[in-house]
C-alpha cells in the first residue's frame, strides 16, 4: 500500500493543528506519536495555554473547531497579576483581553477528537531519519517500524526533533534556567487560601533573580511554577533530588526562597507532583537554514524559545501557513510549498526568539518592575 503523502512527526498542537487542516483540506496525511495511546499521561498534556485572536484562535477557525473551542475556553483566566518576593501585589493586567485560557489537554481532546482515528499512529517514537535512494527520508522507529515513500516530511517533534538533524545542524542550548513545576489540587490543605489569593487567571512574584508563577487549571486547580537560574542538571544528579519531595522543598526554602513572603513559602511547602523542566533555546542566527527536499519543520522543532506564553501560538500559526501552502500548490509542489512557507516562518521565528530572551531576562530580574513595563508596553 501507497505511503499517505505527509507525514506529521508528533501529536502535540503544532502536529495535530497540521493534520486537522489538511484533513478539511482533502490531504493525505497520517500522525506519528511516540505516546502508546490518547490516555497516556504525558508532560506535555498538563499546563494551560492562551490562545490569541490572529493564531491560534483562527487555525481553529479555519479547522471548523473554533465553536468546540468555546466550549473549554476560560474567557475570565487572561487576568494576570504581579507581585513582589514579599506578596505585595502591584498591577493586575489582562482584563478583558481576548485571550482565553485553555487546559492544553481539552485543547489536545477537541484536536484528536476532528482526526480520524487510522490516522494516527500511536506508540511511533522516531529514532532517525536516513536519506533513501531517491533522496527522500525514511523513518526508522523506536519501536522497529521503517517506513518511507512520503512526498513530505513534517517534524512537529518538539525541542529535541530529530527531524531536524536531517535539515539543520544547530542544537538546542540550555538558557541557564529551569523551572519546577507542581500543583496544588483541591485536597490540598493549602488549597483554599490559595484559591481565595490567587482566584481566576495567573499571579507571578518576581525578585531576587528567580519567580513564582500560579496559574488556575480548567478543573479549579493551581498549577505552581518555580523558575530558577541553576545549572542543567541541577535536579538530575541528585542535588536536587525530586524523588524526595522533602528534600527539594528544603532546598528551594534555603537556597533559593528564604528571604520571600510566607505566603510563598507556603506554596512550596504544599507543593506536590513535582517536576523539573529545564529551559532550552535556539538562537536567532539558527533560523534561515537552506530548503531540504521532503521536510520541513514547525513549532518548537523550527524555532524553540524560552517559554513565555506565544510558543503555542506560533506552532499553530506555522500549521495553518503550511497547510495554507501545500493547498496552494498542491501535492505535486510540495517542494515549492516548503520553501514559501519557511521563507515566512523564519522571521517570524526570529522574532519570537528575540522576544524570548527579552521575557527570560526580566522573570528572572531582581524586582519586577521590568517585567511590569515590558507588559505595560
Amino acid at each position: 500500500m501507497a505511503a499517505p503523502t505527509i507525514a506529521i512527526i508528533g501529536g502535540g498542537p503544532c502536529g495535530l493543528t497540521l493534520a486537522r487542516l489538511l484533513e478539511c483540506k482533502g490531504i493525505e496525511y497520517v500522525v506519528y506519536e511516540r505516546e502508546e495511546s490518547e490516555s497516556e499521561n504525558s508532560n506535555r498534556v498538563g499546563g494551560s495555554l492562551d490562545l490569541h485572536p490572529e493564531t491560534g484562535q483562527r487555525a481553529l477557525q479555519e479547522g471548523g473547531l473554533f465553536d468546540e473551542f468555546k466550549r473549554y475556553a476560560r474567557y475570565d483566566d487572561p487576568v494576570f497579576a504581579i507581585a513582589d518576593k514579599l506578596g505585595k501585589r502591584l498591577v493586575e493586567l489582562g482584563h478583558g483581553r481576548d485571550a482565553p485560557e485553555i487546559d492544553r489537554s481539552a485543547l489536545r481532546h477537541i484536536l484528536l477528537d476532528a482526526i480520524p482515528k487510522d490516522q494516527i499512529k500511536w506508540g511511533h517514537a522516531l529514532a532517525s531519519v536516513t536519506a533513501g535512494e531517491d533522496n527522500r527520508p525514511v523513518l526508522r522507529f523506536a519501536n522497529g517500524a521503517v517506513l518511507s515513500g512520503f512526498k513530505l516530511v513534517v517534524g512537529a517533534d518538539g525541542a529535541w526533533s530529530k527531524v531536524r538533524s536531517r535539515i539543520t545542524q544547530v542544537t538546542p542550548q540550555y538558557t541557564g534556567k529551569s523551572f519546577l513545576v507542581s500543583k496544588i489540587a483541591h485536597e490540598n490543605p493549602l488549597y483554599e487560601t490559595t484559591a481565595s489569593k490567587a482566584g481566576a487567571g495567573s499571579s507571578l512574584s518576581i525578585g531576587s533573580g528567580k519567580y513564582i508563577m500560579t496559574q488556575r487549571q480548567g478543573n479549579g486547580s493551581y498549577r505552581v511554577s518555580f523558575g530558577l537560574q541553576v545549572p542543567e542538571n541541577l535536579f538530575r544528579n541528585g542535588t536536587g533530588n525530586l524523588q524526595d519531595a522533602e528534600t527539594t522543598r528544603r532546598l528551594l526554602l534555603s537556597d533559593f526562597y528564604a528571604d520571600w513572603s510566607e505566603e510563598h513559602k507556603d506554596l512550596i511547602r504544599h507543593a506536590t507532583d513535582l517536576c523539573a523542566w529545564p529551559l532550552y533555546t535556539l538562537c536567532t542566527e539558527d533560523m534561515g537554514w537552506e530548503s531540504v527536499p521532503g521536510m520541513t519543520l514547525a513549532g518548537d522543532a523550527a524555532h524553540l524559545s524560552f517559554t513565555g506564553g506565544d510558543g503555542v501560538n506560533l506552532a499553530m500559526t506555522d500549521s495553518l501557513k503550511l497547510a495554507s501552502k501545500i493547498a496552494e500548490h498542491g501535492t505535486k509542489s510540495l517542494d515549492q510549498a516548503v520553501q514559501e512557507y519557511e521563507a515566512d516562518m523564519f522571521p517570524r521565528g526570529i522574532a519570537r526568539i528575540a522576544e524570548s530572551k527579552v521575557m527570560e531576562d526580566v522573570m528572572h530580574s531582581e524586582d519586577p518592575q521590568a517585567f511590569i513595563q515590558l507588559m505595560s508596553s
